[in-house]
């Protein structure tokens, strides 16, 4: 067996196996990819309920005025932008991703903690957005002045 630079061992039949350290294990793309599920998952779950409570909220101002319909999609299309985010950040995570002995624990937890970060405050302001929007829309519809 030969040990060359790039953390590879040269077998005696001439193949390479690649070695993996305390700081590089076999599983550390792993919480890599657990990030960028993260940030697609959960932002796209707030964006879905965002989206679904302000809809309910346009539907009943709907019925009272009809003409006030346009001035308030602006909730779903705030909601649908937070999906955009997390996808955003899942393909940045996806891009930093590499096999096992350049890929370290350290850069995995990092991307972890940025997926699980953004999804997490992608799900909140889904929900916050939702709240609101139906709150605002249906006053909107109260009174056309706001």
């Amino acid at each position: 067996y030969y040990i060359t630079n790039n953390l590879s061992i040269l077998t005696k039949a001439n193949t390479m196996a690649d070695v993996t350290t305390d700081l590089a294990p076999a599983y550390a793309p792993f919480f890599g990819c657990m990030g960028a599920a993260s940030a697609i998952i959960f932002s796209s779950l707030g964006a879905a309920y965002g989206t679904a409570k302000s809809g309910v909220g346009i539907s009943a101002m709907a019925v009272m005025k009809p003409d006030l319909i346009m001035k308030s999609i602006i909730p779903v299309v705030m909601a649908g932008i937070l999906a955009i985010y997390g996808l955003v950040v899942a393909a940045l995570i996806i891009q930093s991703l590499y096999p096992a002995p350049k890929y370290t624990l350290f850069m995995s937890f990092c991307d972890f903690a940025a997926g699980l970060s953004v999804g997490i405050c992608g799900l909140a302001s889904g929900f916050a957005i939702g709240i609101v929007g139906d709150a605002g829309v249906r006053s909107t519809a109260q009174q056309p002045k706001l």
